[in-house]
Protein backbone atom coordinates (compact mmCIF):
# COMPACT_ATOMS: atom_id res chain seq x y z
CA UNK A 1 0.00 0.00 0.00
CA UNK A 2 1.21 3.41 -0.95
CA UNK A 3 2.15 5.91 2.11
CA UNK A 4 1.18 9.54 2.77
CA UNK A 5 3.66 12.16 4.46
CA UNK A 6 2.17 14.97 5.67
CA UNK A 7 4.62 17.86 6.67
CA UNK A 8 3.98 19.28 9.63
CA UNK A 9 1.03 22.50 10.01
CA UNK A 10 0.30 24.62 12.71
CA UNK A 11 -3.68 24.04 12.68
CA UNK A 12 -4.26 20.54 11.30
CA UNK A 13 -0.87 18.40 11.94
CA UNK A 14 1.57 20.10 14.29
CA UNK A 15 3.41 17.06 14.45
CA UNK A 16 3.10 15.68 10.80
CA UNK A 17 1.53 12.57 10.25
CA UNK A 18 2.92 9.04 8.20
CA UNK A 19 0.14 6.69 7.32
CA UNK A 20 -0.52 3.84 4.27
CA UNK A 21 -3.69 4.31 2.46
CA UNK A 22 -5.23 2.00 -0.15
CA UNK A 23 -4.95 2.83 -4.06
CA UNK A 24 -7.87 4.65 -5.69
CA UNK A 25 -8.85 6.33 -2.97
CA UNK A 26 -8.74 10.77 -2.91
CA UNK A 27 -6.33 12.71 -0.94
CA UNK A 28 -8.61 13.74 0.94
CA UNK A 29 -10.34 11.23 1.97
CA UNK A 30 -6.85 9.70 3.09
CA UNK A 31 -6.30 12.71 4.98
CA UNK A 32 -9.75 12.64 6.98
CA UNK A 33 -9.74 9.09 7.82
CA UNK A 34 -6.15 9.55 9.33
CA UNK A 35 -7.18 12.43 11.52
CA UNK A 36 -6.04 14.95 9.24
CA UNK A 37 -8.96 17.15 9.62
CA UNK A 38 -8.22 19.19 6.30
CA UNK A 39 -11.30 21.49 5.45
CA UNK A 40 -13.44 20.32 2.57
CA UNK A 41 -16.89 23.12 2.37
CA UNK A 42 -18.11 21.67 -0.52
CA UNK A 43 -18.41 18.26 0.31
CA UNK A 44 -15.76 17.13 -1.19
CA UNK A 45 -16.95 17.51 -5.03
CA UNK A 46 -14.44 19.95 -6.39
CA UNK A 47 -16.65 23.08 -6.20
CA UNK A 48 -14.54 25.32 -4.03
CA UNK A 49 -10.43 25.13 -2.79
CA UNK A 50 -10.64 24.50 0.98
CA UNK A 51 -8.96 21.26 0.37
CA UNK A 52 -6.16 22.47 -1.63
CA UNK A 53 -2.82 20.52 -1.02
CA UNK A 54 0.25 20.63 -2.10
CA UNK A 55 1.83 17.22 -4.01
CA UNK A 56 5.57 18.02 -2.86
CA UNK A 57 6.62 14.18 -3.49
CA UNK A 58 4.74 11.96 -6.08
CA UNK A 59 2.43 14.66 -8.25
CA UNK A 60 2.89 13.00 -11.45
CA UNK A 61 0.99 9.75 -10.10
CA UNK A 62 -1.72 11.16 -9.94
CA UNK A 63 -4.62 11.41 -12.08
CA UNK A 64 -4.56 14.80 -13.79
CA UNK A 65 -6.41 17.46 -12.82
CA UNK A 66 -9.78 17.72 -15.39
CA UNK A 67 -10.67 21.43 -16.03
CA UNK A 68 -13.31 21.76 -13.22
CA UNK A 69 -10.33 21.72 -11.31
CA UNK A 70 -8.16 23.62 -12.69
CA UNK A 71 -10.83 26.31 -13.18
CA UNK A 72 -11.13 26.42 -9.63
CA UNK A 73 -7.46 26.12 -8.53
CA UNK A 74 -6.87 29.21 -9.78
CA UNK A 75 -8.72 30.79 -7.06
CA UNK A 76 -7.12 28.85 -4.28
CA UNK A 77 -4.66 30.71 -2.14
CA UNK A 78 -1.27 30.34 -2.62
CA UNK A 79 -1.22 28.50 -6.06
CA UNK A 80 2.08 26.11 -6.91
CA UNK A 81 2.82 23.80 -9.43
CA UNK A 82 2.21 21.18 -7.65
CA UNK A 83 -1.33 22.12 -6.11
CA UNK A 84 -4.38 20.09 -5.96
CA UNK A 85 -7.85 19.85 -4.73
CA UNK A 86 -7.17 16.76 -2.15
CA UNK A 87 -10.98 15.81 -2.97
CA UNK A 88 -10.19 15.17 -6.51
CA UNK A 89 -6.53 13.61 -6.06
CA UNK A 90 -6.38 9.79 -6.16
CA UNK A 91 -4.33 7.86 -4.85
CA UNK A 92 -1.90 5.37 -7.01
CA UNK A 93 0.50 2.74 -6.10
CA UNK A 94 3.28 5.60 -5.40
CA UNK A 95 4.39 7.11 -1.91
CA UNK A 96 3.05 10.78 -1.36
CA UNK A 97 4.65 13.89 0.01
CA UNK A 98 1.57 16.07 1.23
CA UNK A 99 1.63 19.58 2.34
CA UNK A 100 -1.19 22.08 3.57
CA UNK A 101 -0.96 24.98 2.81
CA UNK A 102 -0.68 27.82 5.47
CA UNK A 103 -4.17 29.61 4.27
CA UNK A 104 -7.07 28.82 2.84
CA UNK A 105 -10.09 31.10 1.16
CA UNK A 106 -12.54 29.39 3.66
CA UNK A 107 -14.14 31.68 6.01
CA UNK A 108 -16.00 29.34 8.69
CA UNK A 109 -13.99 26.11 9.30
CA UNK A 110 -15.61 22.70 8.18
CA UNK A 111 -16.04 20.21 11.63
CA UNK A 112 -16.33 17.15 9.46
Amino acid sequence: MPKITVLPHPEFVPEGASFEVPEKISVCDALLEHGVEVDHACGKVGACTTCHVYITQGFNSLNPPEEKEEDMLDRAWGLQPNSRLSCQAIVTDVDLEVEIPRYSINQVRENG
